[in-house]
This record gives C-alpha cells, sequence and structure tokens, in this order.
C-alpha cells in the first residue's frame, strides 16, 4: 500500500495507574505510579457516510478497555516472582491487579493496538484501522507501536483489483 489515505488521531488520557519492571536493575524494579495516556492514530482509504475516517463518539468500547485495564489498577508482568504475592493482595482488595506480557510502554501500545484494530475490524469491516499508537507514562516519555494490519492492505488491495477488472480497455 502506497499511502494510508485519510489519517486522523484521538488522545485518551486519565488513567492513573503503578506497575513496576522487576527485572530492571535500576528504580523501576520499584513499584510506582503514572498516569497514562494514549494517541490512536487512523486510516481509511474512503471515509464514512458522515464524512469521517473514525466517528469519535463511537470509541466507547475502547475507552471501556482503558478504564477496565489502566484505571487504578496494579501492573505487572506475568513472570513477575511477586505474582503469588501480588495476587494475595489484590484478593484482599489491596490492589486490582493486572497482569500482562510485558507491563513496559512498548508492549502497551502494542496492546492498545491490537484491542483497537479488533473493534475496527470488526465494526467496519477492514474500512478502518489503526496504523499507530503511542503510549504515554508522563510528559516526558513515551513509546510507539506502528504497524498496518495486514488485513487493512488486503482489503483495500482487493477493492483496487476489482475496480481495475471494471475499467474499459
Amino acid at each position: 500500500m502506497s499511502s494510508l489515505g485519510y489519517t486522523c488521531s484521538k488522545h485518551f488520557e486519565g488513567y492513573p495507574c503503578c506497575h513496576r519492571q522487576w527485572k530492571h536493575p535500576g528504580h523501576c524494579r520499584y513499584v510506582h505510579g503514572y498516569s497514562r495516556s494514549f494517541t490512536i492514530w487512523f486510516s481509511a482509504q474512503e471515509l464514512d457516510p458522515y464524512g469521517f475516517v473514525v466517528d469519535f463518539s463511537s470509541l466507547s468500547p475502547l475507552e471501556k478497555k482503558l478504564r477496565e485495564h489502566f484505571d487504578h489498577t496494579f501492573l505487572v508482568n506475568e513472570d513477575d516472582p511477586l505474582l503469588s504475592d501480588w495476587k494475595r493482595l489484590h484478593s484482599q482488595g489491596a490492589l486490582d491487579l493486572r497482569v500482562m506480557k510485558n507491563v513496559g510502554l512498548e508492549s502497551t501500545a502494542e496492546l492498545v493496538w491490537k484491542w483497537i484494530n479488533e473493534i475496527l475490524l470488526d465494526r467496519d469491516s477492514g474500512r478502518t484501522c489503526s496504523w499507530r499508537v503511542e503510549a504515554r507514562e508522563n510528559g516526558a516519555n513515551a513509546a510507539y507501536f506502528e504497524q498496518i494490519p495486514d488485513w487493512f492492505e488486503k482489503s483495500h488491495d482487493k477493492k483496487k483489483d476489482s475496480a481495475k477488472s471494471k475499467m474499459p480497455l
């Protein structure tokens, strides 16, 4: 695909959570927190009937997932050696535990990219996708995941081929 076509972005903020990177040799191994935010970039070759790439008011399923996963929660890696202790504290109501493959911003950006693209594919049948997600823990620190989903490129390649076959020779 040579062009992303139309693009837009939406920013989500206000997700205070804490985490730790237990393998880190420095201070990141300690429990610490941030108010995470996310910016998501969208693409479409064709606009919807209202003239949008994505109707931002339709993104409540993603907003719900973000709130459930990152709002006042404690994030730990699935291989954290204290996981059984964190689970015990969760069962006692001391924290709201979320176990992730990796709590780092890079992996978090990829996770949110997967979530939004599942929503978009199901809802828009391949018309739209997210090609970039920024996960931010503060004004200074952010990470990105960028990828055009295979299904987005394939759906638009099929449309191009179909349009070419209908052209007079």
